[in-house]
């Protein structure tokens, strides 16, 4: 059984008739799974989830997540539909599992619900991809996000995305891209496409950052990210360069 098959079934098993559906999202419907992919599930249920159901999925999910489990890791979303549809925005996730909150949660932090503007994307992109792991379609069970409210839940991740920077790089450089070309096409791209929509209007001096975040991406997995000193002193002005980008756009210009 591969691992998407066990997060459906472990779905199954703790929501029963409670989940509406599950769909992909993310990497896994925009260009294909790359080393440092999450297998990423957005869960669709007709009610929140109660405090026994949130510790069974998390347990599970704990068991099945990420590289200590040799398996990708799992960022796994649990939305009621009555929070999205009609939509509204801020959307509130009922449920959230993923590896960068993994100590949280084994220091007994169990996920509750809590507005979460990302569910705008997310919502998008399980629509544009049309792969239910179970359950109807997923045009039966969302209603499409408006193209004002996918600018709002872009800019809304900025402010995190710069404080995990010199953390995270690849992952915020990547994403910096998207919200770029998010917010310039109206359109969701995988992090690759992204950065090469990006890496084609950048001026000559911020390329090897994306360049090399983009190589990263697609050759290495999370546990092997390493930047010289010279590329590390450049991705700041990198940054600085694509969040003026990003201003400049949801400003109308």
């Amino acid at each position: 059984m591969n691992q998407v098959e066990k997060i459906a079934r472990l779905v199954d098993a703790v929501l029963g008739r409670k989940a509406i559906g599950a769909y992909l999202h993310g990497s896994g419907v925009l260009g294909g799974l790359r080393p440092a992919s999450d297998v990423d599930v957005l869960v669709v249920s007709r009610r929140p989830m109660d405090a026994q159901e949130r510790r069974a999925l998390l347990g599970a999910l704990l068991q099945i997540s990420g590289f200590r489990n040799r398996a990708r890791p799992v960022e796994l979303t649990v939305v009621v539909q009555s929070r999205v549809r009609p939509w509204q925005y801020p959307p509130t996730c009922d449920f959230l599992y993923g590896e960068w909150l993994r100590a949280e949660y084994e220091a007994g932090t169990v996920p509750q619900p809590e507005p979460m503007p990302d569910l705008a994307l997310l919502i998008t992109m399980a629509l544009f991809g049309d792969h239910p792991l179970t359950g109807p379609r997923p045009a039966q069970v969302l209603d499409p996000v408006p193209q004002a409210d996918l600018i709002r839940a872009s800019m809304a991740g900025v402010p995190g995305l710069l404080d995990g920077l010199d953390s995270d790089t690849r992952n915020v450089l990547l994403t910096f891209a998207r919200i770029w070309s998010t917010l310039a096409t109206g359109q969701i791209k995988s992090k690759d496409a992204a950065a090469d929509w990006a890496l084609a209007r950048l001026p000559p001096e911020h390329r090897p950052v994306l360049e090399h975040a983009r190589q990263l991406y697609l050759h290495c997995p999370y546990s092997e990210e390493s930047w010289s000193d010279a590329l590390r002193a450049r991705v700041r002005p990198h940054a600085d360069r694509v969040l003026a980008e990003i201003d400049r756009l949801a400003a109308g210009d």
